[in-house]
C-alpha cells in the first residue's frame, strides 16, 4: 500500500512491558525508539538482510518519533514499517504505532533513515539488488 509514509512493508506487534512505563505511567520515550528498532529488525529481516556486522549491513544514521497519545501498561503496539526515497545506498523507513485497542487512532509516528556500508571500509555501498527489488514502487 503506497501513501505519503511510503509503501507499506512490514506489519508487527509488540507487548508492552511494565518496565516501559515511567513516572507518569505511561510508556517513557525512550522506549519507543526501542520499539522502532524491534520492528526494523524484524522487516529487515524478512527481507534477507545480513545483520551481523562483519561485511555489508545496514545501519541507521538518524532516527526520531513524535508521540500522540500516550500508551499505559497493559496493551499491545501495532507498528506498520513503510519504506520510500530509495537512494543509491539508502532508504528511508516511517512507522506508524497503533494501541490495537484502537487500532485506526495512531499513538505514535518515526522515522529511520537506512544506509548499507561495508563494515572493512567504513563506507556505504550500493542497496543489495535483492533489498532495492523489494523497496523500489513498480
Amino acid at each position: 500500500m503506497e501513501n505519503q509514509q511510503g509503501t507499506l512493508i512490514y506489519q508487527c506487534e509488540l507487548p508492552v512491558r511494565w518496565g516501559d512505563m515511567d513516572a507518569y505511567g505511561h510508556v517513557n520515550n525512550a522506549v519507543y525508539i526501542r520499539y522502532l528498532e524491534e520492528a526494523r529488525v524484524q522487516m529487515l529481516v524478512k527481507m534477507g538482510a545480513n545483520l551481523d556486522g562483519s561485511g555489508i549491513d545496514p545501519v541507521v544514521i538518524n532516527v526520531g518519533c513524535t508521540f500522540l497519545k500516550p500508551v499505559v501498561y497493559p496493551a499491545t503496539l501495532r507498528i506498520d514499517c513503510f519504506v520510500k526515497d530509495p537512494g543509491r545506498s539508502s532508504f528511508m523507513t516511517t512507522y506508524q504505532l497503533f494501541d490495537t485497542r484502537q487500532p485506526d487512532e495512531p499513538v505514535g509516528e518515526g522515522y529511520a533513515k537506512v544506509v548499507w556500508m561495508d563494515h572493512h571500509t567504513g563506507r556505504s555501498v550500493p542497496l543489495p539488488e535483492a533489498i532495492r527489488a523489494q523497496i523500489t514502487p513498480s
